[in-house]
C-alpha cells in the first residue's frame, strides 16, 4: 500500500488546484414513491440560498414523526437530489446548526442508478444514535444543512430536482424522500429511480465452481509456519505509510478464538513517539487477484484498549498492485479505510471506499473515485467488494455503499491486504502508552464471479460447515 497521506494530500491538492480526477459517489437509488396512507414521517424543507447560482446549497430540513409509536432517528434517512455541475465535480457536506446537534447528523453523497435531466447525484442525511428518538407528532426542529463544491466553484441549483427557490419558510416537500429502516415512506424520487439494487430477493446460493481463496485465520501466531505456507506475509520491513520512523511489528499480529471462530488481531501501539509506534500489516505474497469478489468480516474500533484516545488511526481491508512509474495507468488499488478519530483533514470518524486509477507522489496528483460516510463504524462489519468489466461496487453489511466507474477498473492483478497504522502523532500528543485493535474473522476471494453479500455469507458458511479452514486454488497470474 502506498503512503496513505492520500486523502489529506488529495484535499491539499484540490485546494491548490492540482489537476486530478475525483468524485463522490455512493449508494444506487433506494427510494421510490410513498403512499400517503403508509407515511411514518413527513419532511419539511426551506432554503436560505434562493439564487439559481450560489456558493453553496442550503437545504434546511425538519423531520416529523407522523406515526403512532416512538421513532428512533437512527432508522431514518432523508435524501436530497441534485444535478452535478460536471461529471467529476466533488462535493462537501456541512451542518451549520441543528436542534439535535450537528455531531448527530451525517451527510453522504452518492450517484443515481438512472440519471435524469434534474438529478444524477444525491445527499443522504442520516442520524447517529445520539440524535435520540421522536415521539408521535414530534419533529427534529431545525437542521440547517449545506453543501458546496470541493473546489468552492459556484454551483448551479436551477436544474436540481429537490431545489425550491420559493421555499423560504418550512413546508412539506415531496421532492425530498425519506426512508425508515430501508423502506421509503415519504416523497417521490426522480423518475426511474425506484429501488432496484440490491434486488428485493437477492440470490443466496453462490454459483457453482469458481477458483477461490478462503482463509479462516486458524493459526497459532504470526510465526506459525502455516501462515507463510498459505501465502501470507506478515510485514516486518520499514517504510510507509504512516508515522516516519515507526516499525511494522509481526509480534503485534496474533490469533485467537472469538464467538466460536478463529480471528486475526492486528494491534497498533504508540506512546506518542515515532520510536514507540508499532504498525501492523498482513498481505498476500502473490499478486494474482483481479476481477471477482473480495470479502472480509472486520471489526473496527473507535477507542484504544487503554490510555488516551484521539490518535489518527487507519484500519483497512484493500487490494493493490505496484506503481511502476508516476501516473502509470496500469496501477490499481481498492480500499475500505476507517478513520475512527478523523485525520486527513477530517475532524471525526469516517469510512472511505476508494478506487484508484493512478497517482504521482511528487508533485502530488491523484486520479481516484471515492465514497465516504461520516459516522461511527465501531464493531463487526461484513465488507464486500466486487469488480467486473463494467464497475466496482462496495457493500457494507449487505447494503450497497458505493459504485465506482469503469475508468477505475484494474489492468493488472493485485495482492490482498489488511493493515492498521497511524497517519501522524498530531491527533493525540500524550506520551502515555495506548494500543488499538483491528480484528479479521475471515477473507474470501472468488475469481471472476460477482457474488451478492448473501452469496458470500452462504459460501463462507459452506466452508465452515465442511471444516475447511483454508483453500487457495486461484491460479498464479
Amino acid at each position: 500500500m502506498k503512503s496513505r497521506t492520500t486523502p489529506s494530500r488529495l484535499r491539499i491538492a484540490a485546494a491548490a488546484s492540482v489537476a486530478m480526477a475525483m468524485g463522490t459517489v455512493g449508494l444506487t437509488a433506494l427510494t421510490g414513491t410513498a403512499s400517503a396512507a403508509t407515511d411514518d414521517v413527513t419532511v419539511q424543507y426551506r432554503t436560505s440560498a434562493t439564487g439559481v447560482t450560489a456558493d453553496q446549497a442550503e437545504p434546511w430540513l425538519k423531520v416529523r414523526n407522523t406515526g403512532s409509536s416512538t421513532l428512533p432517528l437512527s432508522s431514518v434517512k432523508v435524501r436530497y437530489y441534485f444535478k452535478a455541475d460536471s461529471a467529476d465535480a466533488a462535493y462537501r457536506f456541512a451542518c451549520s446548526w441543528a436542534v439535535k446537534g450537528c455531531a448527530n447528523i451525517t451527510g453522504t453523497f452518492g450517484t443515481l442508478a438512472n440519471p435524469t435531466a434534474t438529478a444524477d447525484r444525491y445527499l443522504d442525511i442520516g442520524f447517529t444514535a445520539g440524535a435520540g428518538t421522536l415521539a408521535p407528532g414530534a419533529d427534529t426542529g431545525d437542521m440547517q444543512l449545506r453543501f458546496h463544491r470541493a473546489d468552492w466553484q459556484t454551483l448551479n441549483q436551477g436544474d436540481d430536482y429537490s431545489f425550491g427557490p420559493s421555499q423560504t419558510s418550512y413546508a412539506d416537500w415531496s421532492k425530498v424522500t425519506a426512508q425508515v429502516s430501508g423502506s421509503t415512506v415519504w416523497g417521490t424520487a426522480p423518475e426511474g429511480n425506484d429501488p432496484t439494487d440490491p434486488p428485493t430477493d437477492p440470490p443466496t446460493d453462490p454459483p457453482a465452481g469458481g477458483q477461490s481463496l478462503f482463509d479462516d485465520f486458524n493459526y497459532t501466531s504470526s510465526s506459525d509456519p502455516k501462515v507463510s505456507a498459505n501465502g501470507w506475509n506478515v510485514r516486518a520491513n520499514s517504510g510507509g505509510p504512516g508515522v516516519p520512523g515507526a516499525t511494522w511489528s509481526p509480534e503485534n499480529v496474533t490469533f485467537a478464538s472469538s464467538g466460536g471462530n478463529s480471528i486475526m488481531n492486528l494491534r497498533t501501539s504508540t506512546a506518542g513517539t515515532a520510536e514507540s509506534t508499532k504498525h501492523t500489516e498482513v498481505l498476500t505474497k502473490a499478486t494474482k487477484f483481479k476481477n471477482g469478489t473480495y470479502a472480509a468480516r472486520v471489526k473496527f474500533a473507535d477507542a484504544p484498549l487503554s490510555g488516551p484516545d484521539g490518535d489518527h488511526l487507519v484500519q483497512t481491508f484493500f487490494t493493490i498492485n505496484d506503481l511502476k512509474a508516476p501516473m502509470a495507468d496500469d496501477y490499481a488499488e481498492y480500499d475500505f479505510e476507517y478513520l475512527p478519530n478523523g485525520g486527513w483533514g477530517e475532524p471525526a470518524n469516517i469510512l472511505y471506499t476508494t478506487s484508484w486509477e493512478t497517482y504521482n507522489p511528487d508533485p502530488w496528483q491523484a486520479v481516484n473515485q471515492h465514497t465516504e460516510s461520516r459516522q461511527s463504524y465501531a464493531g463487526w462489519h461484513d465488507l464486500v467488494l466486487t469488480i467486473d468489466n463494467s464497475s466496482i461496487k462496495y457493500y457494507v453489511d449487505g447494503r450497497l455503499f458505493g459504485t465506482h466507474d469503469a475508468a477505475y477498473l484494474p489492468e493488472r492483478p493485485m495482492s490482498i491486504n489488511f493493515n492498521q497504522w497511524l497517519i501522524d502523532l498530531a491527533g493525540q500528543t500524550s506520551t502515555t502508552a495506548r494500543s488499538y485493535d483491528e480484528q479479521v474473522d475471515y477473507v474470501l476471494h472468488v475469481k471472476d464471479q460477482v457474488l451478492t453479500p448473501a452469496q458470500v455469507a452462504a459460501k463462507v458458511s459452506a466452508y465452515r460447515t465442511a471444516g475447511t479452514a483454508f483453500e487457495d486454488n486461484v491460479p498464479s497470474s
